[in-house]
Parts: structure tokens; C-alpha cells; sequence
């Protein structure tokens, strides 16, 4: 029922470092700390590109071995968002610590998976007004 998910590679890393970019450049002026730049851009290609391999793994591993109706989809999508959002969480700590920035609490490492799950509903909800297929419309 669900067709395979596959997007040019150049597409991917451009679209994921464009958002890492912007969220880097956010956090550096805020901070008025121009030096965190790349370090906080390289932070956030974990919830960016990684997110799109959770996004991935999802579409083309777990979602053919489900039932088609749309409650187990939207459960089991839900659970796995939070599996690789504390995943990615645990890897920004770990990424942070080795580039000398501060890095997220490792004590709150349970909120990694809700703030992935609230990510994806954003990214899911402007794929909806795009339009184009979603978790909302049960065809993304």
C-alpha cells in the first residue's frame, strides 16, 4: 500500500544544512557569540538530518510491517519520533561535549523525544500546506 520513500541525496543535505545554517545563525546572534556558529550548526544537523533518517527508517522499515489503518500508524510513528528524538538528544550531548559547548542537560534527556515528536508535527504541518503528503493526511 505505502510506496518506498527516496529523495536525491542533494536535496537532502542541502534542504538539512540550510535549517542547521539558520538555526546556527539564530543561536550565534542571539548569544552575540559568532564563534558558535559551526558549532551550533553541527549541533543541529542532528535533529535535522538525523531526523530525516528517523523520518526514513519509519517510512521504508517500519511502516510496510504495520496495519494500514490509520491509528497504528499514527501510534507507532508517534513512539518511534520519540525513540530517535532521545537517540538524537543523547547524540547533541554527547556532540556538544566534544565541541566545547555547553551542552544540553543529560538529566533531561526524556524531553529529547517529545521535542523531536514537536519538530515533526511543524515540519508535518507545512508539508500539509504544501499540499504534499503527511502525518496529518495519513499519506506521508
Amino acid at each position: 500500500m505505502f510506496s518506498r520513500f527516496e529523495e536525491p541525496l542533494g536535496h537532502t543535505l542541502a534542504r538539512n544544512l540550510a535549517i542547521a545554517a539558520i538555526v546556527g545563525a539564530v543561536f550565534a546572534l542571539r548569544g552575540r557569540h559568532l564563534s558558535l556558529f559551526f558549532p551550533i550548526t553541527a549541533l543541529a544537523l542532528w535533529p535535522t538530518l538525523g531526523g530525516h533518517y528517523v523520518e526514513l527508517a519509519f517510512l521504508n522499515g517500519l511502516r510496510p510491517q504495520i496495519p494500514s489503518k490509520r491509528s497504528p500508524q499514527a501510534l507507532a510513528r508517534l513512539l518511534f519520533w520519540y525513540g530517535g528524538g532521545l537517540l538524537l538528544y543523547l547524540c547533541m550531548v554527547a556532540s556538544a561535549r566534544v565541541l566545547s559547548v555547553k551542552a544540553p542537560p543529560l538529566r533531561l534527556w526524556w524531553c529529547g523525544g517529545f521535542l523531536f515528536i514537536a519538530v515533526e508535527l511543524v515540519a508535518h504541518a507545512v508539508l500539509a500546506l504544501r499540499a504534499q503528503p503527511n502525518f496529518y493526511n495519513g499519506r506521508g
